[in-house]
């Protein structure tokens, strides 16, 4: 097995730590922290730059890469020192090119070059339908040629900053045992859309917001993939978004890393180096191993889904034990930074809280266990009848 980098990944991983270090200094990260959002001047660059057009379709304009490079870019982004938001655009961006239709996906496209994010983020959760997405009420109702939009989402990522939502709804009906869900593109001002912004207590860089739809009416052209197919669609965007999510955390935990390196080689107590200290190397090492379990994992499970093999198990183990294992790579850093650590003179603290968030956001980890443990034993299982039943565990 190949684990080095290609000379086209390394060119890319160098080109954006360079950039990184222009556009992405630390007082323009906490900038974006504090007004709780990276600045729209920052977004621009990246796309203008060339950067926020890999992973996209050549027609219109983007560089397509397969998903182990762009698990790279977005890992060497985050390495810049925080949650940054370009990363989630580009999930937004895929979803438009797999599942609009030609003129949605130009518009999106033109709107995206023009600004440095797209017209939409996803509204998927609800008060009363977290992790359970089939009790989800919000619906779409036809009616006289249109679509009808009434329900509230919560917890939906940039909501108070887009211009406008792919809305995730049940198709006329809204009781559980309805399966029938579809995905509609509402303008954030419309009539009827009431935002509400949420505080939380990490990634105020990208804020989430409560967004209510009281009969929002839109043409039936806003349709967003296939009607009634919308929670498959959210299926195959899952995989995707866990691998990115993990990529996210662990630039931002790599960071947090060299922090606590770069601080411990440094820093002395009772007339020594702390780095002599047992208890801190055991801190540096715990910590080493859960950035290299957590990287192999995610490139691995990036080179499955370039190889068509399926990773649905793959990629909600990799939540499951990748989330935690960075939060708590976090969390080392600024034990081993002390007092100072526990400031926001540091990043440490802030990463941490980062990490941590992303142990609910985009499944929770206890979801993950449900999701991943069913698959494996349905694999165990087929292996156990078929001698001849070739499993990549």
């Amino acid at each position: 097995m190949d684990f080095s980098y290609s000379q086209q990944q390394l060119e890319i991983k160098r080109g954006i730590r360079e950039w990184g270090k222009k556009h992405l200094t630390e007082e323009a990260i906490a900038a974006g922290y504090k007004n709780r959002g990276i600045a729209p001047e920052i977004a621009k660059a990246w796309v203008d730059d060339g950067w926020g057009m890999y992973g996209l379709p050549e027609e219109h304009g983007g560089k397509p890469v397969d998903h182990q490079t762009m698990a790279m870019i977005i890992e060497e982004l985050n390495h810049c020192g925080g949650n940054i938001p370009m990363a989630p655009n580009l999930l937004i961006m895929f979803d438009m090119v797999e599942f609009g239709t030609p003129e949605q996906i130009q518009y999106a496209v033109d709107y995206y070059k023009e600004n440095g994010y797209p017209p939409y983020c996803l509204a998927i959760s609800e008060p009363e339908a977290g992790s359970a997405n089939q009790y989800m009420t919000t619906t779409a109702t036809k009616k006289d040629g249109k679509i009808h939009i009434n329900g509230t989402k919560t917890w939906v990522t940039s909501g108070e900053n887009s211009d406008g939502f792919i809305v995730v709804c049940k198709n006329e009906d809204p009781s559980p045992e309805n399966k029938q869900m579809s995905m509609y593109l509402v303008p954030a001002n419309a009539k009827g859309v009431t935002i509400e912004p949420l505080n939380k207590i990490g990634m105020q860089i990208m804020p989430f917001s409560k967004v209510i739809f009281d009969d929002v009416v839109v043409d039936e052209s806003a349709l967003l993939g296939i009607e009634g197919k919308g929670f498959l669609q959210l299926m195959k965007n899952f995989e995707w978004e866990r691998c990115v999510l993990l990529a996210e955390l662990l630039g931002e935990a790599q960071a947090a890393m060299d922090d606590a390196c770069a601080w411990t080689n440094e820093r002395q107590q009772f007339g020594k180096g702390i780095k002599t200290f047992q208890l801190v190397q055991e801190h540096i090492v715990e910590m080493q191993i859960e950035l290299t379990n957590t990287r192999n994992f995610l490139y691995r499970t990036c080179w499955k889904m370039d190889n068509g093999i399926p990773v649905n198990n793959d990629a909600a183990m990799l939540k499951r034990y990748g989330a935690p294992a960075l939060t708590d790579c976090c969390s080392r850093a600024l034990q081993l930074m002390g007092g100072l650590g526990f400031t926001d003179e540091t990043r440490v603290s802030r990463l941490m809280l980062d990490c941590r968030g992303f142990q609910i956001g985009g499944g929770t980890v206890e979801i993950m266990v449900h999701i991943s443990g069913r698959g494996i034993l349905k694999e165990y299982a087929k292996a156990a009848e078929d001698p001849d039943y070739l499993w990549t565990i």
